[in-house]
C-alpha cells in the first residue's frame, strides 16, 4: 500500500501531468500515425472495448456479428487513421468514439462487406464471452444503445480503477487487507462491521475506519486519473466524473 502521505495528498493534475494522459496525447498529435498517439489509442481501445460491443449488440446484432463488427471497427480506427477528424470534433474520448462507431456502422450497412474474423483484422485483445455475459446482465436494465454505451463506459471506469487499486495493494503485500476492505468503497458500514473486519485483520475498529477513509480517498484519486485519460482538458474532469457517477447510481 502507498504511504499515508501519498494517500492523503490531494489529486491535482498540473498541466505537465495532464500532458501525459492518453486522450490528450492523441489530441495534441492530431494524427494516429504518431507513435505516442498510436500507443495511446491502442491502450484506450483495449480498455474500453466493452461499451462498443454493448452498443453494437443493443443495435440488434447477434453476438458473432457484434464481435466481427467491433473488431472491424478497431481495425479501421487503428489502421485507417480515422482519428484525423478529432481536431474538428475535440471533446471527450467517450463522445468521439461513439460518434465514430455510429459512422462506421452506417458504412457497414451492407453486411456482405463486413470484415470477418481472421480476415486481416488487427485484433484488440478482449474476451468476447465475458463481453456477452456482461451484456446479458445489463441489457434488460438499460434502454437505448446510447444509454447502454454510457453506463458500460462508467462501469468500465470503475472496474479499471478497482483493478489498479488491487494491484497497488498486492504489490505492497496488502492483498488480504484490500480484499477485506474493498466492499466499504461502495457501501457504508457501521462500527459493528468495522469491528468484525478488524478482528480478521488484527486491527481495532477505529483503525479500520481510518483505513477505509484512506482507501476511499485513494480510490477517488485513481478514478479521477482514469477519467483524465479520456477527456481533452483538465477542466473537463469534474464534469465527466459527475456524469459517470450519476449513471452508476441511477
Amino acid at each position: 500500500m502507498t504511504s499515508g502521505s501519498a494517500e492523503e495528498r490531494p489529486s491535482v493534475h498540473t498541466a505537465a501531468q495532464f500532458a501525459t494522459t492518453h486522450w490528450s496525447v492523441v489530441l495534441a498529435a492530431g494524427d494516429s500515425a504518431s507513435p505516442g498517439a498510436r500507443d495511446a489509442l491502442e491502450k484506450l481501445s483495449q480498455t474500453y472495448w466493452y461499451p462498443l460491443y454493448a452498443f453494437v449488440r443493443r443495435q440488434g446484432h447477434s453476438p458473432e456479428n457484434a464481435k466481427d463488427l467491433t473488431q472491424a471497427f478497431f481495425e479501421r480506427f487503428l489502421e485507417k487513421h480515422s482519428v484525423k477528424d478529432v481536431l474538428r470534433e475535440k471533446g471527450r474520448f467517450r463522445t468521439f468514439l461513439l460518434t465514430t462507431l455510429r459512422r462506421f456502422l452506417c458504412d457497414q450497412f451492407d453486411r456482405a462487406t463486413a470484415i470477418k474474423r481472421g480476415g486481416g483484422v488487427r485484433w484488440v485483445p478482449w474476451d468476447a464471452a465475458e463481453g456477452e455475459a456482461q451484456f446479458s446482465q445489463a441489457a434488460g436494465a438499460v434502454g437505448s444503445p446510447e444509454e447502454l454505451f454510457d453506463r458500460a463506459w462508467a462501469e468500465t471506469i470503475v472496474q479499471v480503477s478497482l483493478e489498479r487499486l488491487r494491484m497497488e495493494h498486492e504489490a505492497a503485500g496488502q492483498g488480504r487487507w484490500f480484499d477485506e476492505l474493498k466492499g466499504y468503497l461502495s457501501h457504508p458500514a457501521d462500527r459493528t462491521a468495522y469491528a468484525a473486519s478488524g478482528q480478521r485483520l488484527g486491527m481495532s475498529a477505529d483503525a479500520v475506519a481510518m483505513a477505509v477513509v484512506r482507501l476511499r480517498r485513494r480510490y477517488r484519486a485513481v478514478v479521477r486519473a482514469e477519467v483524465a485519460n479520456t477527456v481533452a482538458t483538465p477542466a473537463e474532469i469534474d464534469e465527466e466524473m459527475r456524469y459517470l457517477v450519476e449513471l452508476i447510481t441511477r
